[in-house]
């Protein structure tokens, strides 16, 4: 791999042990995808500030140690613990401290402590053709597809090396080839479905399936009713259930005017995804029992669009099943400006940021279905929280909720 007088100086330790450790692993990653070498990114957003061990704090403590300091602006992802609402813990106590001295450590580094899997709804974000690193899979997903930025998908530890270094591989989503699609899939929904926020979600999901690690090229959605709300989801759960780290979608995203410049004017093949698969995607994300123990919203964090939607659906009501909304702080900081977040609080929600219920043990016991309207946590409740998930789209929440059961299209 030919590296830049400034990559051999990082390498050979001139620039501090922290930067050095970054560019060795950065170097042997390249080599192993045959990177041709090293580009610059203007951004990063790191993933490994969330705690799943000791391990990846030491790591964090070492680059510390190392005098490592980032040199991009760079993010920060949700985390272990919700600083502005620290009781809504109930977690071991030692876990807590921990994941307290990651983020500590993190922000050691220079990122900025902004605890949220979704960056780009932050007052700044990057635009088409910038080359990031980013880690978070739905962040990485909506970077690439929605924003036109260029991200690999950067997990622990290599997303901290690249914004220590300002550098990451020529490989993969970084170049134009990568970012082709490599197979078409054509929807064939029934028209009215487009209106169900629901459909993009089990889209999502039913792509993600489909794609494993490839680029999907989506035919068929409507550009005047998918917003970056609906694209969101769509993107998360094909995360989730595949590995997608950018999907095209024709007459939508910025690098998709045509279906011949998705795909390069290559022959590529062609999946269907209809009612059958729609529905296959259902019956693998929601199977409720018909007993509303607790609902959760807001994964990925929800926009300030979305808090404004939800403020008007709850106004005045209150629930009666614990309810929960994931947000960034810089998103309920607006919504605390405008009166949003009163609203929703003295409907009973809880609302939480820095971190996400899924992760993080804050609904305790569910007793019953987990009702959401997002694809990605009905991908992991099962396993995360062990409850089953009834999936719905955000005003059957708030409907259900405040009946106290299922009330999935009844809203």
């Amino acid at each position: 791999m030919d590296l830049s007088v400034r990559d051999r100086e990082m390498l050979s330790g001139e620039r501090g042990e922290a930067v050095q450790l970054a560019m060795k692993l950065l170097v042997a990653v390249g080599e192993a995808e045959d990177a041709p070498h090293l580009i610059d990114v203007i951004a990063g957003h790191i993933d490994a500030c969330l705690f799943h061990g000791v391990a990846g704090l030491d790591f964090a403590e070492r680059l510390v140690e190392g005098g490592g300091e980032v040199a991009v602006p760079t993010t920060l992802n949700v985390s272990s613990l919700d600083l502005i609402h620290p009781d809504l813990y109930r977690g071991d106590p030692e876990t807590a401290r921990l994941a307290r001295r990651l983020m500590d450590a993190y922000v050691a580094m220079g990122c900025r402590p902004t605890w949220t899997c979704a960056p780009y709804q932050l007052s700044w974000r990057p635009s088409t053709g910038d080359q990031i690193a980013w880690g978070e899979s739905n962040a990485i997903v909506f970077a690439n597809s929605v924003l036109g930025a260029r991200t690999n998908r950067y997990g622990d530890f290599l997303d901290i090396c690249a914004a220590l270094t300002g550098r990451a591989p020529y490989t993969g989503l970084h170049t134009d080839e990568g970012r082709l699609g490599d197979f078409v899939v054509e929807l064939q929904l029934e028209d009215g479905l487009l209106d169900d926020e629901v459909t993009y979600a089990l889209i999502g999901h039913a792509v993600g399936k489909m794609a494993g690690v490839d680029v999907p090229v989506i035919v068929g959605l409507d550009p005047d009713r998918v917003d970056e709300d609906r694209l969101k989801n769509l993107g998360a759960a094909s995360a989730s259930s595949g590995a997608v780290a950018m999907f095209h979608a024709v007459g939508v995203t910025p690098e998709a005017p045509t279906l011949e410049a998705a795909t390069g004017g290559r022959e590529v093949p062609t999946r269907i995804l209809g009612t059958t698969e729609l529905e296959e995607a259902r019956r693998q994300l929601s199977r409720p029992s018909g007993r509303l123990g607790a609902v959760s919203v807001g994964t990925p964090h929800m926009s300030i669009n979305e808090m404004r939607r939800l403020a008007e659906l709850v106004g005045g009501r209150t629930t009666k099943v614990p309810f929960y909304v994931n947000t960034s702080r810089d998103v309920y900081e607006v919504a605390r400006e405008e009166g949003l977040a009163g609203v929703i609080e003295a409907a009973g929600i809880e609302v939480v940021t820095d971190t996400c219920t899924y992760i993080t043990p804050i609904m305790g016991e569910i007793r019953g279905d987990l009702m959401t309207n997002s694809g990605k946590l009905a991908y992991y409740a099962p396993a995360n929280l062990g409850a089953n998930v009834a999936l719905a789209s955000l005003a059957d929440c708030v409907e259900s909720a405040m009946t106290g059961g299922p009330a999935v299209g009844e809203s």
